[in-house]
């Protein structure tokens, strides 16, 4: 079993910037690909970013994110994180990191398999 744990999540001014951590431990860790995903209330699940794990560490960003989130990785750590510069209210969520261990849809939250339990960010003055 593998377990994921965000932090770094909490209350930023716009304009801001936050880095959230996700810290994999369990099982050997060896998954596909890593993303961020977030959720604000009374809306769908949304893909922000990917990172594959056992290469060179490609990345994929959702309009959303592009030019202001970067997702990068520490394989050492098994830890990924995801840097948000220039912070709007609309950036308000609960920000969620996940594993892939199989070939599934990247963008889509049901490709999946493990998830962490959500880090609150909110963004106001």
């Amino acid at each position: 079993q593998v377990q994921l744990v965000e932090s770094g999540g909490g209350l930023v001014q716009p304009g801001g910037s936050l880095r959230l951590s996700c810290a994999a431990s369990g099982r050997t860790f060896s998954p596909r690909t890593m993303a961020w995903f977030r959720q604000a209330p009374g809306e769908e699940r949304e893909f922000l970013t990917a990172i594959t794990w056992s290469d060179e560490g490609y990345t994929y960003y959702a309009a959303s994110a592009k030019g202001r989130f970067t997702i990068s990785r520490d394989n050492a750590k098994n830890t990924v994180y995801l840097q948000m510069n220039s912070l709007k209210p609309e950036d308000t969520a609960v920000y969620y990191c996940a594993a892939r261990l199989r070939i599934a849809a990247l963008a889509t939250p049901t490709g999946y398999d493990y998830w962490g339990q959500g880090a609150q960010v909110t963004v106001s003055s």
